[in-house]
């Protein structure tokens, strides 16, 4: 009985607890269902809150722009007017000048009919007093006025000359500069540069380096001018040494091609040029001798002798001249009984020391003279070198032949810039010009021909005259002298002189 009134027990229990629960949920699901109201009024009074405030910012924001547009407007009003302002100023100060402008006018007509009246006045009293006709009256008149306009003609040519030179000055220099670069871009690209080629333009970055690290150790190391400018895909090197230029191509291109371009990596390719450009002057040097069929050379002396193939004077490759004056002199020597091989020895190194004053500085003939005498060459040798600059008197036919043919060789024309013969007949044809006119007493060409000093005679040439003198003279040159260096100055000088003698008692 009591184990049955203890189930029982447990039902009740249990199901007082399950009603619990379920009311338990209930109440708190209502009370939650409440809240959620709260929240929602919460939310929509934050959200109309924000709303109004949104509005106002707008609001406020309208007021600004329009502010700024209103001052905006009264700016641009304040200006029109100054504008206007300043446009009115103008036009009355021109409408003043114009004024002035009619004034002087009207002044510069009553000027002209009183002169009019006067010139007319004058040749009436010249009648009158001279008893001239009209027509010689109206000669003489004439001669006056026309001396009158010739004075005052000169005096505006000076004038205007004097005018034009100030506006002229950055034209004619501009023309001179750009003539001159003209003038010296094929001798400065051939003698004095050499341009080397790149794939891209980032290869100048390359060459450069940080902070210019590279383009510092490149130049000091090859010895010449690396200039990168705006040229696309090129740069420059410059330096009166051919060969020191010739092995900083190829070092340079060796490096672009290597792609490695470091303080360290260039000292390593500048060596191995350097011994290839050794290597390859001997080798030439070699191919020369064997050429001219001379045998016991030195192996520095064939060096040097490769070396002349970068070297140049006057316009004229020294290897090639002196290989010239070789058969030159070894030719002459044989037709004079001579020893034809030491004669072509003796032509091939007589300008071996050109191939030393770039590295050593000095004469050519000293350098040349030390050279062979350190190599064992021989007295004929030593005398040609001496003998072809008129150092020492030739004392055999061979070193006769040899100065003979460095004359021949040199003087050939084409073989220099420009002969000294077509030098002196312009010279001449210059002075001729300036001596046709009266009055020149005589005509100097001087500083090369590039300025002419005309002395004239004072008592047959006014100062007028000596102006326009010196322009004709000028634009004769021009379009007499087929071809001249630079600009002819032509300097017309008038001057009197007066002597007197104090003799001594």
């Amino acid at each position: 009985m009591n184990f049955i009134v203890s189930g029982d027990f447990l039902i009740i229990t249990t199901i007082i607890l399950i009603g619990t629960h379920f009311a338990t949920f209930y109440f708190t699901k209502k009370h939650m269902k409440a809240n959620s109201h709260v929240y929602i009024k919460q939310a929509k009074a934050k959200a109309k809150s924000l709303e109004k405030e949104a509005d106002y910012a707008l609001k406020e924001a309208k007021l600004k722009a329009k502010e700024y547009i209103l001052n905006q407007q009264k700016e641009f009003d304040k200006k029109m007017l100054d504008a206007e302002s300043e446009i009115k100023d103008r036009l009355k100060s021109l409408k003043k000048e114009e004024k002035d402008l009619n004034r002087e006018r009207t002044q510069l007509k009553k000027l002209q009919n009183e002169y009019e009246a006067k010139i007319r006045e004058s040749n009436r009293v010249i009648e009158k007093s001279a008893g001239l006709t009209k027509n010689e009256a109206y000669e003489l008149i004439m001669k006056r006025v026309e001396e009158e306009a010739k004075n005052d003609m000169f005096n505006l040519i000076r004038k205007y000359e004097e005018q034009a030179k100030t506006e002229a000055e950055n034209k004619a220099n501009y023309i001179l500069g750009l003539a001159t670069t003209r003038f010296a871009g094929d001798f400065s690209a051939e003698r004095l540069t050499n341009i080397v080629k790149l794939q891209s333009d980032d290869i100048k970055g390359r060459i450069i380096g940080k902070e210019g690290r590279n383009i510092k150790r490149l130049e000091q190391i090859l010895g010449v001018d690396i200039i990168v400018d705006g040229t696309p895909r090129t740069i420059t090197l410059s330096s009166f040494n051919l060969y020191r230029r010739a092995i900083a191509v190829k070092t340079l291109e060796k490096l672009i091609d290597d792609g490695r371009i470091q303080p360290a990596r260039i000292e390593e390719i500048y060596e191995k040029v350097t011994k290839e450009f050794d290597k390859d002057t001997q080798k030439e040097g070699e191919k020369v001798v064997a050429e001219l069929g001379l045998t016991n050379m030195h192996s520095e002396l064939l060096k040097l002798i490769g070396k002349l193939k970068y070297r140049a004077s006057y316009g004229q490759n020294a290897l090639a001249h002196s290989l010239e004056v070789a058969y030159l002199a070894g030719m002459m020597s044989a037709e004079l009984d001579g020893d034809e091989l030491l004669a072509r020895r003796a032509g091939l190194l007589h300008d071996i020391g050109k191939a030393l004053t770039h590295d050593n500085g000095g004469n050519h003939v000293e350098l040349g003279v030390e050279i062979c005498r350190k190599y064992g060459e021989s007295d004929i040798i030593i005398n040609a070198i001496y003998a072809h600059h008129e150092y020492e008197e030739p004392k055999t036919v061979e070193v006769a032949t040899v100065c003979t043919a460095d004359k021949l060789s040199a003087g050939r024309p084409g073989a220099r810039r420009e002969v000294l013969e077509n030098s002196l007949k312009r010279i001449k044809k210059i002075e001729d010009i300036a001596m046709k006119h009266d009055g020149v007493d005589s005509a100097y060409a001087v500083n090369s021909g590039r300025e002419l000093r005309v002395i004239v005679n004072s008592h047959v040439v006014t100062d007028e005259e000596a102006y326009t003198l010196s322009k004709t003279i000028a634009k004769e040159i021009e379009f007499q002298i087929e071809k001249f260096p630079g600009d002819i100055i032509v300097n017309v000088i008038r001057e009197k002189r007066i002597r007197s003698v104090a003799k001594s008692i």
